[in-house]
């Protein structure tokens, strides 16, 4: 898209190109249409790319000159002016990637000088990352604990990592053991392990202080998983509007959840190269960076082929899922998933106390289990690692643990 054909007359075109960086409007133009942004959001954006055109004009400098400093800088000077809009920061950042692609702007700098605790979380990061093969997800539940423990330790202080004792450790998690919900509490006791872990074999610490880390009451198979009723799932299938593009897209969404219990960061994960249709199979990118394939049942594989014939935008991202509004791109995390779930629920007028894409795996698991699968079987569909993770789908089985229950003694009746 030229900027011609977004603009009526000549005089406002001439304007959007004054200025070092008006031979690049037309590319930054067609670069918001590949992004399936609308033509009042392109003109909206191209003006402000314009005014900052302009700007760097009056002020003696180049499109080579543009770094995050001078859109600092810019930004406040529309602000002081009240032009200041909320897509003002978003258009010039995607500028700044555009001539950063061209090699015309600065290239990003190298953090050299990060503070002491954002090395540590760097290193920590990359520990978990590449090291340990721990999914993004991971480092994002773990990061809020560590920062905060050492946050509070150090008082803003420099960070003497060796001065840590098991003290320091147990005082942190009695005073934060009731702040969060049940999972929540018991995540932070595994991450303050995996930190210290790593804080030992880099030889930060001398003892090996996860040792010292709390135990947080967790008694295993003391609840059961949640579930929805039967015939519930088909509920939700047949409520899913398949007349529009993001109808097929969630229909195909619910139906990788209903039929094959996938996990909801597998489901963002997936490409267009993870789906064998010869050989009718899905290959799955797990937990720990493992990868997994499992049969694609017809119903499944049905309903992607029509989202990606009829629903699917075109675009260069090759995830399988793609958001429906602008920027034009795979789902950004696991949360847009369940989201999708959320809304299904509703729609189909299920009220149930988890509203998340694992909802449909534990479903599964017992519905399985109703009509005669083995926990053994029911574990490899839903690819879990240790045996016992599956053992609790066996509290729900109320008709084989009738059997198990002794008989109520006489003389109490």
């Amino acid at each position: 898209m030229s900027t011609e054909a977004l603009f009526t007359f000549r005089s406002t075109v001439d304007r959007m190109r004054q200025g070092p960086l008006g031979s690049y409007v037309d590319a930054y133009a067609a670069r918001l249409q590949e992004q399936g942004y609308s033509e009042e959001s392109t003109r909206t954006q191209i003006r402000c790319v314009a005014d900052f055109s302009r700007w760097l004009k009056r002020r003696g400098l180049a499109a080579d000159d543009v770094d995050d400093q001078t859109l600092t800088r810019f930004l406040k000077y529309r602000q002081r002016h009240r032009h200041l809009t909320r897509s003002d920061a978003s258009a010039l950042q995607k500028l700044l990637a555009l001539l950063r692609e061209r090699h015309i702007a600065r290239p990003m700098p190298v953090q050299c000088h990060l503070n002491p605790l954002a090395r540590i979380e760097r290193n920590f990061e990359r520990c978990l990352t590449q090291e340990r093969g721990r999914s993004r997800s991971t480092l994002l539940n773990y990061q809020p604990f560590i920062r905060q423990f050492l946050q509070e330790r150090f008082q803003g202080g420099a960070i003497r990592l060796a001065a840590l004792t098991a003290a320091d450790v147990m005082a942190f998690v009695q005073r934060h053991a009731r702040d969060y919900g049940v999972k929540r509490t018991k995540l932070m006791p595994t991450a303050l392990r995996a930190f210290l872990r790593f804080l030992h074999l880099r030889g930060d610490i001398v003892c090996d202080l996860a040792a010292a880390v709390p135990t947080v009451a967790c008694w295993s198979f003391a609840t059961l998983p949640k579930f929805l009723a039967r015939g519930d799932v088909q509920r939700v299938l047949t409520a899913c509007r398949r007349d529009s593009r993001v109808g097929r897209r969630n229909y195909a969404i619910l139906q990788l959840l209903a039929r094959l219990g996938l996990r909801a960061g597998e489901i963002v994960t997936l490409t267009l190269e993870d789906i064998d249709w010869e050989a009718a199979r899905i290959r799955l990118h797990s937990k720990c960076q493992r990868l997994d394939e499992l049969p694609l049942p017809d119903p499944v594989g049905r309903a992607i082929a029509e989202y990606l014939r009829h629903g699917r935008p075109r675009c260069p991202d090759r995830r399988l899922f793609i958001r429906e509004r602008a920027p034009i791109q795979g789902f950004a995390n696991a949360s847009a998933v369940s989201t999708v779930v959320r809304r299904a629920l509703a729609r189909a007028g299920i009220e149930s106390t988890h509203k998340g894409a694992h909802v449909f795996r534990h479903t599964l698991a017992t519905e399985m289990l109703a009509h005669g699968a083995s926990l053994h079987e029911i574990g490899q569909l839903l690819r879990h690692q240790n045996p016992e993770t599956t053992m609790i789908y066996a509290k729900v089985d109320v008709a084989a643990l009738r059997h198990l229950a002794p008989p109520w003694p006489k003389e109490m009746l």
